[in-house]
């Protein structure tokens, strides 16, 4: 046997240890990374058009409200059922504050919110609403469907997941 097959079956075991602990870390980050910090999502609904379309991809920022709390307009992943299902609502109003649709327009505290990220015309109408303590009211950006058709309203705080990049 040569020095060349000698130094070959010397090194080769060692580069294959050495290669697949630098996987494992890699699969363990990206797993970490992707599972828990910046959730991939993929858009599924209509209830958040035009700002976010039916079928395409986007990234929920949890460490987002660590040291902050929601704010209005913000697009937040509200989780809905279990650990996978979210939704994406935009969130309008904080505790302490009153909301109400009229004949489409929404009215925060009494005083018309101005909304230029809806598109499509909205015949909404609901009474006023008292948002409770270490909640937050959210809505999607698309209310040309019927209200009754629509899931929306106050969240807890809890259930924010984090918020949406872009």
């Amino acid at each position: 046997m040569s020095f060349e097959e000698k130094l070959r079956q010397f090194l080769l075991p060692s580069l294959n240890r050495k290669f697949l602990i630098r996987l494992f870390i890699v699969i363990a980050v990206a797993y970490i990374f992707f599972g828990y910090i910046l959730i991939p999502l993929r858009i599924d609904g209509r209830s958040m058009e035009p700002t976010y379309k039916d079928g395409s991809f986007n990234f929920c920022w949890r460490l987002s409200y660590i040291f902050s709390a929601s704010q209005r307009h913000d697009v937040v992943a509200v989780r809905f059922s279990g650990k996978r299902v979210m939704l994406l609502k935009r969130v309008i109003a904080i505790a302490g504050e009153t909301v109400e649709f009229r004949e489409g327009k929404l009215f925060v505290n009494g005083l018309k919110l101005e909304e230029p990220y809806m598109k499509f015309p909205s015949d909404w109408n609901w009474p006023t609403r008292i948002v409770d303590q270490g909640k937050v009211y959210v809505v999607g950006d698309n209310r040309s469907v019927p209200i009754r058709n629509h899931i929306f309203g106050q969240v807890s705080l809890q259930r924010i997941v984090g918020r949406v990049l872009w």
